[in-house]
């Protein structure tokens, strides 16, 4: 047996709560990993409310990356051994002391790194560069505009597409985190509580727009967004904090010959988020060994807090991100 944060039921925070459950079992290509740190992301926030079940097979567990050391490992694991520490992103039971994850999914922490800098990291910044790269192609010398760029996603774009060499604006909600945006390579923050962020787009680009968009919004965003994209720009649709269902002009889309890409991480295939592992690890995770990018915390919480750390989120309070130490 072990301790998990268990949903009572679907609703507020308040349904989380601490219980003895039991341990899982690595199958034969996992590695069985004695939890120490675990961090929040929306998708939970959706999954405690019964709005975003896990995948088939998946724990109903909370928490989508760990860090933590291997204290099992399955026969046809290869490369790692028991005590090796290690992290990655998990289909779901990461609030938890222990957890399951397949050894090719799997990253070894270096040995200067916290095991909460460790959780800070796999979930943000694959999906920063398979969208903001993979998917929308952005080179050096474009242009990107990232929305809620005091998420964890968007701490984390931020700093790979101003590595990259682009051009990176921002919206956000208070003048300190725009503030802090711009400390991490942010060339403008838009509040967006205080400024149309077309308006200001069009007046910091002569009318011209951005290349890409980032976006974690939704339906009240999508036509601003296609607004100020340049002809051929890309729009990543990460999110639907704002809700899915709206009006659209398809001749906006076709006459600038735009492209609206949507990506979720949590659905896709075992092979896919291997494939996805390995493009972070070549690109990005020297660039995090040597202190060139770095994960941005806010806060961490103890397991038993996690009711805390929701509410939390949910108030739009944290720059960057959310972790658990278990």
């Amino acid at each position: 047996m072990m301790k998990a944060i268990i949903r009572t039921e679907d609703g507020g925070p308040e349904v989380l709560q601490l219980a003895d459950v039991p341990a899982p079992e690595p199958t034969e290509t996992q590695l069985l990993v004695d939890v120490k740190a675990t961090a929040l992301n929306r998708a939970d926030l959706l999954q405690r409310r019964g709005a975003y079940p896990p995948p088939p097979g998946e724990s109903e567990i909370l928490g989508l990356e760990i860090a933590g050391t291997v204290s099992a490992i399955g026969s046809a694991v290869q490369g790692f051994s028991k005590n090796d520490r290690v992290f990655g992103l998990v289909g779901g039971g990461g609030y938890a002391q222990q957890a399951v994850i397949d050894y090719r999914m799997a990253m070894v922490i270096p040995d200067d790194w916290r095991f909460e800098e460790a959780a800070a990291i796999p979930e943000v910044f694959f999906t920063a560069n398979e969208n903001i790269f993979t998917l929308g192609r952005l080179t050096a010398g474009e242009t990107i505009l990232i929305h809620a760029g005091g998420s964890g996603v968007g701490t984390a774009g931020i700093q790979i597409a101003k590595h990259a060499g682009a051009r990176v604006f921002v919206t956000a909600g208070t003048p300190e985190k725009i503030d802090n945006c711009i400390t991490l390579g942010a060339t403008i923050g838009i509040n967006y509580k205080q400024s149309d962020f077309v308006a200001e787009i069009e007046n910091l680009t002569d009318g011209e727009g951005v290349d890409v968009v980032l976006d974690f919004i939704g339906a009240p965003y999508l036509n601003r967004n296609l607004q100020i994209l340049k002809v051929k720009g890309r729009l990543l649709q990460v999110g639907l904090m704002g809700g899915a269902t709206t009006d659209i002009d398809l001749g906006v889309i076709m006459r600038r010959r735009l492209q609206v890409i949507g990506s979720v991480m949590r659905p896709q295939s075992l092979d896919e988020k291997i494939a996805i592992t390995q493009r972070f690890v070549e690109r990005w995770l020297p660039e995090l060994k040597n202190g060139t990018l770095r994960p941005i915390i806010d806060k961490v919480f103890p397991l038993a807090q996690t009711c805390e750390a929701h509410e939390y989120m949910e108030a739009n309070r944290n720059f960057g991100k959310i972790i658990l130490k278990i």
